[in-house]
């Protein structure tokens, strides 16, 4: 789950045809932070589907951004049909993906870079 999921969510449910919400709003949603650029650069909020994961969220509901007032830490999203239809698909991933994570050790001086059977040179060239 992404952590801009609630916001897509929220907009999704919402269907109005604008929605102004101030980074507060949006912070208290997906329980978090905005990152320091979401207030310093507009770019940040451009609906370029490549620029950032939580521009995913807005044209995976169906919106765009419209205004972004950086100085009252507002923005507006409107809806937009064919924002729908131009995002990509989303990978979906399966729930076990990253259960692992963190639990491989490797020790201290171990060289990766080093073949895990040094003598399996010699035995390709006598073939």
């Amino acid at each position: 789950m992404s952590k801009y999921e609630p916001l897509e969510t929220f907009l999704k449910n919402k269907g109005l045809t604008r929605i102004r919400m101030s980074f507060g709003e949006i912070e208290a949603l997906i329980h978090d932070k905005l990152p320091p650029s979401a207030r310093k650069h507009r770019a940040w909020w451009s609906n370029n589907p490549s620029n950032s994961v939580i521009t995913h969220a807005w044209l995976g509901a169906g919106y765009r951004t419209a205004e972004v007032d950086l100085g009252g830490e507002k923005v507006t999203f409107v809806r937009s049909e064919r924002a729908t239809a131009a995002t990509p698909a989303r990978p979906v991933r399966h729930p076990v993906f990253g259960c692992m994570k963190g639990t491989v050790t490797i020790p201290e001086g171990t060289d990766l870079t080093a073949p895990a059977d040094p003598g399996w040179a010699d035995l390709v060239e006598e073939v």
